[in-house]
Protein backbone atom coordinates (compact mmCIF):
# COMPACT_ATOMS: atom_id res chain seq x y z
CA UNK A 1 0.00 0.00 0.00
CA UNK A 2 0.96 3.51 -0.98
CA UNK A 3 1.19 6.45 1.04
CA UNK A 4 -0.50 9.30 -0.32
CA UNK A 5 1.69 11.42 2.02
CA UNK A 6 5.72 11.76 1.37
CA UNK A 7 7.24 9.02 4.23
CA UNK A 8 8.72 10.82 7.29
CA UNK A 9 11.60 8.68 8.74
CA UNK A 10 10.92 8.89 12.73
CA UNK A 11 13.46 10.29 15.71
CA UNK A 12 15.94 7.44 16.45
CA UNK A 13 14.10 7.00 20.10
CA UNK A 14 17.33 5.74 22.41
CA UNK A 15 17.53 3.64 25.56
CA UNK A 16 13.43 2.86 24.94
CA UNK A 17 13.84 -0.86 25.29
CA UNK A 18 14.94 -4.06 23.32
CA UNK A 19 11.73 -3.47 21.06
CA UNK A 20 12.65 -0.38 19.65
CA UNK A 21 15.55 -1.55 17.90
CA UNK A 22 17.62 1.01 19.87
CA UNK A 23 17.41 -0.36 23.28
CA UNK A 24 20.19 -1.57 25.67
CA UNK A 25 23.21 -0.41 24.88
CA UNK A 26 21.53 2.65 22.76
CA UNK A 27 23.63 2.17 19.82
CA UNK A 28 26.94 2.64 21.57
CA UNK A 29 28.30 -0.47 21.69
CA UNK A 30 29.70 -2.31 24.82
CA UNK A 31 32.36 -0.56 26.53
CA UNK A 32 35.13 2.09 25.44
CA UNK A 33 35.27 5.71 25.65
CA UNK A 34 32.45 6.55 23.50
CA UNK A 35 29.44 4.18 25.40
CA UNK A 36 30.57 6.77 28.62
CA UNK A 37 28.25 9.57 29.98
CA UNK A 38 29.50 13.05 28.66
CA UNK A 39 31.50 11.49 25.87
CA UNK A 40 32.21 14.34 23.13
CA UNK A 41 34.16 13.88 19.78
CA UNK A 42 36.68 16.82 19.19
CA UNK A 43 36.45 17.98 15.43
CA UNK A 44 38.81 16.77 13.58
CA UNK A 45 39.93 13.82 15.56
CA UNK A 46 41.03 10.70 13.78
CA UNK A 47 41.31 8.01 16.67
CA UNK A 48 44.45 8.79 17.53
CA UNK A 49 45.94 9.46 14.02
CA UNK A 50 47.74 12.52 13.36
CA UNK A 51 44.50 14.75 11.69
CA UNK A 52 44.39 16.70 8.57
CA UNK A 53 44.74 19.60 9.87
CA UNK A 54 48.51 18.33 11.44
CA UNK A 55 49.02 16.33 8.39
CA UNK A 56 48.84 19.55 5.78
CA UNK A 57 51.51 22.44 5.57
CA UNK A 58 50.90 25.35 7.22
CA UNK A 59 51.43 28.33 4.31
CA UNK A 60 51.01 31.65 4.43
CA UNK A 61 51.44 34.32 7.60
CA UNK A 62 49.22 36.60 9.31
CA UNK A 63 49.74 40.45 9.30
CA UNK A 64 51.88 41.78 12.12
CA UNK A 65 48.92 43.46 14.33
CA UNK A 66 51.60 46.26 15.84
CA UNK A 67 53.22 47.29 12.06
CA UNK A 68 51.56 50.86 10.78
CA UNK A 69 50.13 51.31 7.78
CA UNK A 70 50.43 54.35 6.03
CA UNK A 71 48.25 55.84 3.33
CA UNK A 72 51.03 56.33 0.45
CA UNK A 73 50.84 59.14 -1.73
CA UNK A 74 53.57 60.17 -4.55
CA UNK A 75 54.85 63.57 -5.68
CA UNK A 76 53.36 63.32 -8.82
CA UNK A 77 49.89 63.18 -7.41
CA UNK A 78 50.25 66.48 -5.64
CA UNK A 79 51.97 68.11 -8.36
CA UNK A 80 48.75 67.74 -9.82
CA UNK A 81 46.46 69.56 -7.28
CA UNK A 82 46.13 73.30 -7.14
CA UNK A 83 46.65 74.13 -3.53
CA UNK A 84 49.37 76.16 -1.49
CA UNK A 85 48.89 73.37 1.95
CA UNK A 86 48.13 69.91 1.36
CA UNK A 87 47.06 68.08 4.57
CA UNK A 88 45.56 64.40 4.91
CA UNK A 89 41.85 65.50 5.32
CA UNK A 90 42.22 67.60 1.73
CA UNK A 91 43.53 63.71 0.18
CA UNK A 92 40.85 62.60 1.32
CA UNK A 93 37.60 64.86 0.49
CA UNK A 94 39.68 64.87 -3.33
CA UNK A 95 39.40 61.19 -3.24
CA UNK A 96 43.34 60.88 -3.85
CA UNK A 97 43.25 58.55 -0.67
CA UNK A 98 40.63 56.37 0.43
CA UNK A 99 41.57 55.79 4.42
CA UNK A 100 44.20 57.90 6.47
CA UNK A 101 45.13 53.52 8.27
CA UNK A 102 47.87 55.32 10.52
CA UNK A 103 49.06 58.14 8.94
CA UNK A 104 50.05 59.39 5.28
CA UNK A 105 53.27 58.88 3.95
CA UNK A 106 54.66 60.83 0.92
CA UNK A 107 56.97 59.58 -1.61
CA UNK A 108 59.65 60.79 -3.88
CA UNK A 109 58.37 59.70 -7.26
CA UNK A 110 57.61 62.28 -9.73
CA UNK A 111 58.57 66.37 -9.59
CA UNK A 112 56.32 69.49 -8.12
CA UNK A 113 55.92 72.01 -10.41
CA UNK A 114 55.94 74.73 -7.40
CA UNK A 115 56.32 75.45 -4.27
CA UNK A 116 53.92 73.78 -1.77
CA UNK A 117 53.58 72.83 2.19
CA UNK A 118 52.85 69.38 2.34
CA UNK A 119 51.93 68.15 6.00
CA UNK A 120 52.48 64.66 6.58
CA UNK A 121 53.47 61.70 8.98
CA UNK A 122 56.13 60.18 7.42
CA UNK A 123 58.12 61.78 4.54
CA UNK A 124 60.48 59.76 2.22
CA UNK A 125 64.51 61.63 1.85
CA UNK A 126 64.11 61.81 -1.66
CA UNK A 127 60.37 63.31 -1.02
CA UNK A 128 61.61 66.13 1.79
CA UNK A 129 64.74 67.14 -0.89
CA UNK A 130 61.89 67.18 -3.77
CA UNK A 131 59.63 69.06 -1.67
CA UNK A 132 62.46 71.49 -0.34
CA UNK A 133 64.12 72.41 -3.96
CA UNK A 134 61.03 73.84 -4.96
CA UNK A 135 61.36 76.56 -1.73
CA UNK A 136 58.55 74.45 0.19
CA UNK A 137 58.00 72.69 3.21
CA UNK A 138 57.77 69.34 4.41
CA UNK A 139 55.90 69.68 7.79
CA UNK A 140 56.01 66.58 9.86
CA UNK A 141 52.49 65.65 11.84
CA UNK A 142 52.45 63.69 15.28
CA UNK A 143 49.90 61.16 16.09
Amino acid sequence: MRHKTPYKKRKKRLGCGIGSGHGKTSTKGQKGQRSRAGFRLNPGFEGGQNPLYRRLPKRGFNRNALKKVFAIVNLQKLADLDEKEITPELLIAKNIISQLHDGLKILGSGELKRAVTVKAHLFSDSAKTKIEAKGGQAVLLGK
